[in-house]
């Protein structure tokens, strides 16, 4: 076993909502290798990875929460959220929950990324009707122009998934690159509409699906060369909206 089996195997008792998965030999080699050089273009190819997953009740009362909503409610983790939305008069049971999210996440990080300190979050929950954003995107990081590969979890709670651009986006052809241009900007192109592309690309593989309920590992980043960004796009929800839930949290590297 090594030091970061034995880390690792030591989280789960501390954790309040998530469940530490116990990884396959192939990803622990991918783990050991972010472990040591986060910016390791190569492994990150083979991001975004489920690191862990909610434990059934919470993800059920997420879940059931977020059903009160007939709207999104979007929240901003910011220096007062903690006193306004958590302990203060007007706190809430989303809230609640983000707070265990942000205290796991930064304990799983810990010992995933060491070099990892927390940059920005935010949550979303309730009825959402459209992809958000509505187009495949990369999260990135306005107060460092500069940064290259940051460490970004997000968490999709119960129904409404997010695909991901799977593999080295690099090694695509001509076309394919066309077709994902077509979802960045939800443009038409020589391929075809955007609403077309992103089901062919779904059934060609190029798209993958997140599971839902889980803590996923991803690239957060600017403009660098040297870094794999995780492209993806939130799963367009099916006529009348679907409930669900939204957890983000970013880091930048000392």
């Amino acid at each position: 076993m090594t030091p970061l089996h034995a880390a690792w195997a030591a989280l789960t008792p501390h954790l309040k909502i998530l469940e530490p998965l116990a990884f396959p030999a192939g990803d622990w080699a991918l783990l050991e290798r972010l472990h040591e050089t986060f910016n390791d273009r190569d492994a990150q190819t083979r991001l975004p990875i489920p690191i862990a997953r909610f434990r059934p009740t919470a993800a059920l009362e997420i879940h059931e929460y977020a059903k009160r909503f007939d709207d999104v409610q979007t929240v901003t983790i910011d220096d007062r959220w903690y006193e306004e939305k958590v302990g203060g008069p007007t706190a809430d049971a989303m809230a609640y929950y983000a707070h265990l999210y942000n205290d796991d996440v930064d304990l799983l990080m810990g010992v995933l990324v060491p070099r990892a300190r927390y940059r920005k979050g935010h949550y979303a929950y309730g009825k959402f009707t459209v992809p958000q954003p509505h187009g495949l995107h990369t999260d990135h990081s306005a107060e460092d122009p500069a940064a290259a590969g940051e460490p970004i979890c997000i968490a999709r709670i119960e129904t409404l998934g997010t695909h991901y651009v799977a593999g080295d986006y690099r090694s695509h052809d001509a076309a394919t690159q066309s077709m994902l241009k077509a979802l960045r900007y939800w443009i038409a192109v020589p391929e075809g509409r955007p609403e077309e592309i992103f089901e062919e690309l779904l059934k060609r593989g190029t798209l993958r699906t997140m599971p839902v309920n889980h803590l996923m590992l991803m690239v957060a980043g600017n403009a660098s060369d040297d870094t794999q960004v995780t492209q993806h796009i939130a799963a367009t929800p099916p006529k009348g909206g679907l409930h669900s839930a939204f957890f983000q949290r970013q880091y930048r590297l000392v």
